[in-house]
């Protein structure tokens, strides 16, 4: 396995292990939110990320990696929530959730490794700024496709979308793991 792999397992770890403390917490009451609803989610935290990156200073104590990994978990709530295809009141089981993390997480994983081979891990020279813009882009995406009802002309669909927000944000921990951040 080489080092891009393990940081991204790394990061990922310790995503899952907040989300699956906060399920046991919660139970799964994520699964009422529609896919505007996790997308604003995602861009509350991101546009928190973006504020304190321009006013280095902060007043509430969740940090720029908090943030990060909250954009990670969302993510992967969006993409459980297309596969299953359905927001309902419904608690899932925690050996669910984490079969269905897995499974998220893996599409993200084996993106993230198909564009490492063909980029060559540009996102290791890429700014955390650039990350959180890029998040924002592929939102403000999403919520153009639910405009178009869903449908695309020749663009990825929202799940793609979701995949790229996880990797991003990991890229970000990961950066911020190493001191570059």
């Amino acid at each position: 396995m080489n080092q891009t792999d393990q940081q991204f397992n790394q990061a990922i770890a310790q995503c899952r292990d907040i989300f699956l403390k906060k399920t046991k917490d919660y139970g799964t009451a994520w699964r009422v939110l529609r896919t505007i609803s996790v997308v604003d989610q995602i861009f509350i935290k991101a546009l928190r990320i973006r504020n304190l990156q321009e006013l280095e200073t902060q007043k509430v104590q969740d940090d720029i990696p908090s943030e990060f990994m909250g954009i990670v978990n969302y993510a992967v709530i969006g993409l459980i929530q297309l596969e299953l295809n359905d927001a309902m009141v419904e608690e899932l089981p925690l050996e669910r959730v984490e079969k269905l993390y897995a499974h998220a997480v893996g599409m993200a994983r084996q993106t993230m490794q198909d564009k490492n081979h063909d980029y060559g891990e540009a996102w290791r020279e890429m700014s955390q700024e650039s990350f959180a813009d890029l998040i924002l882009m592929k939102l403000m995406r999403i919520r153009q496709i639910l405009n178009n009802e869903g449908k695309t002309l020749i663009s990825e669909g929202i799940d793609a979308n979701y995949v790229d927000i996880v990797n991003y944000a990991v890229f970000a921990l990961i950066l911020i793991a190493e001191g570059k951040h």
